[in-house]
């Protein structure tokens, strides 16, 4: 769920994988891997990707279908 979810909140603000990178402060090939599902963020980080997509960890993981 995570990876599909990454992909669509990227895609929404139309951003690339490199820019969205950027900004978390990861290399670009690791975020892929994290939309790829090869690999998954830490916890930290996933708490960062939340704040910055305004939304919850629960909604990154499919917990909750609502964005808020």
């Amino acid at each position: 769920m995570l990876p599909e979810t990454l992909k669509e909140l990227r895609e929404e603000r139309g951003m690339k994988q490199a820019q969205i990178a950027i900004i978390l402060g990861v290399k670009q090939n690791t975020y892929s891997n994290w939309e790829n599902g090869t690999r998954n963020p830490s916890l930290e980080m996933l708490v960062k990707i939340a704040d910055y997509y305004k939304t919850s960890t629960d909604y990154l993981l499919g917990r909750y279908k609502e964005k808020e």
